[in-house]
């Protein structure tokens, strides 16, 4: 007894000092494959956390592949909102555009809004903070050369109406990638500028996304 009353003030302060001690910011990327990609070395989630004080933030990757934004919604509950996350990355829209031509399952500009505005609307209740992004690049050719630019700067459009609607942060990649390819692509290549295949992150692509990120996260 007489023992645990010596330690008694030092357990008091160990509780106290951990009470004090501010837990880490939980942010969670929520998106298809490139964000899968992007926790492995040199993807653009690996590099935002090497930046970031590990005592400070904890960065969880929530990206599958193929993943459409109705994907996201059917897997928001278990993969985002039951890790509590103070801060939501969703970064959706390749799919929804690409899988309309390479395998007839896209989404419909419509439904891909009503989505959207879902995710938002549950992930909003919670009190996170969300940051939207829009889909970069299906290919990487100039001047609106690509097969499916047209498509996709709608899809951009509507994720930037979704952000000024909302007052969300937005990381408008759609055009930071396409001014890059304008003044980096002189050959007019359909991917290796930023990209692998015209779609996924190389280590270019990755640094840059992640420098966008960056600042709206910290």
């Amino acid at each position: 007894m007489k023992s645990y009353a010596k330690l008694l003030p030092v357990i008091l302060f160990v509780l106290l000092f951990t009470s004090m001690v501010p837990k880490p910011k939980k942010i969670v990327f929520f998106g298809d494959s490139i964000t899968e990609m992007g926790v492995q070395a040199g993807g653009y989630v690996s590099i935002v956390k090497k930046t970031l004080d590990s005592t400070k933030y904890t960065l969880v990757g929530a990206g599958i592949g193929g993943n459409k934004v109705y994907d996201l919604y059917l897997r928001l509950e278990d993969d985002v909102l039951s890790k509590n996350p103070d801060v939501v990355v969703i970064y959706v829209g390749v799919n929804d555009v690409w899988h309309k031509q390479s395998s007839g399952t896209g989404t419909d500009q419509n439904k891909f809004v009503k989505f959207y505005q879902a995710l938002i609307k549950k992930i909003s209740a919670t009190g996170a903070k969300i940051i939207l992004c829009t889909p970069a690049v299906i290919g990487e050719k100039k001047n609106g050369a690509n097969e499916l630019d047209q498509e996709l700067d709608k899809y951009a459009g509507e994720i930037r109406k979704l952000a000024e609607e909302h007052k969300l942060p937005l990381v408008d990649l759609r055009s930071v990638f396409t001014a890059y390819d304008l003044a980096n692509n002189p050959q007019d290549v359909a991917k290796g500028v930023l990209t692998t295949d015209g779609v996924h992150l190389n280590d270019k692509g990755n640094q840059l996304v992640a420098a966008q990120l960056l600042p709206l996260i910290k």
